[in-house]
């Protein structure tokens, strides 16, 4: 029992030392300034709200393809991880973006996410990034949503549940 407890402890303060989940953030030590540098919290930095899904290749390497309109929008580099919602059945999965041709509404899962969405469902496409508290007090991520063409309609921010800044 003893051994056990000694071994739960040791992981824990691993699971510590790599970071810390609370209240639904995800706290990290900030290691490039020392163990005093503080901590950050991981929060949404840009998303695409409720885009159609165009196409799903199934026997292609991997990844999202993205409007390159759409990505640059919200803030989202080519390559960058991103998490995928389908609205429609729930699914929620993890990818990484690649650039489509800027202006043509495309979204398209490419490999084995292609089996988790449906041409035609809505998904909502978000990325995240690690900010100091001082940061995160201040931030707001970019929130873009679409038209059913995959079309800019406007550009925004959260600022409280249910409410959007530009509807104030």
């Amino acid at each position: 029992m003893r051994r056990q407890m000694q071994r739960n402890y040791a992981a824990d303060a691993a699971h510590l030392r790599r970071g810390i989940v609370q209240a639904g953030f995800i706290f990290t030590l900030d290691h490039r300034k020392g163990d005093d540098a503080g901590m950050t919290v991981e929060m949404l930095k840009g998303k695409i709200h409720r885009a159609a899904v165009t196409q799903a290749e199934l026997d292609y390497v991997g990844s999202i393809t993205v409007d390159e309109d759409l990505l640059k929008a919200a803030g989202i580099l080519e390559y960058e991880k991103v998490q995928i919602v389908d609205i429609n059945n729930g699914n929620r999965f993890e990818t990484y973006t690649i650039s489509g041709r800027a202006g043509s509404g495309m979204i398209c899962l490419n490999g084995a996410a292609a089996r988790c969405v449906s041409v035609g469902d809505k998904i909502i496409i978000m990325a995240y990034a690690g900010y100091d508290e001082r940061e995160a007090a201040e931030h707001k991520p970019a929130v873009v949503f679409v038209d059913e063409d995959n079309h800019i309609e406007r550009i925004t921010n959260y600022e409280k549940h249910g409410l959007l800044k530009d509807m104030e």
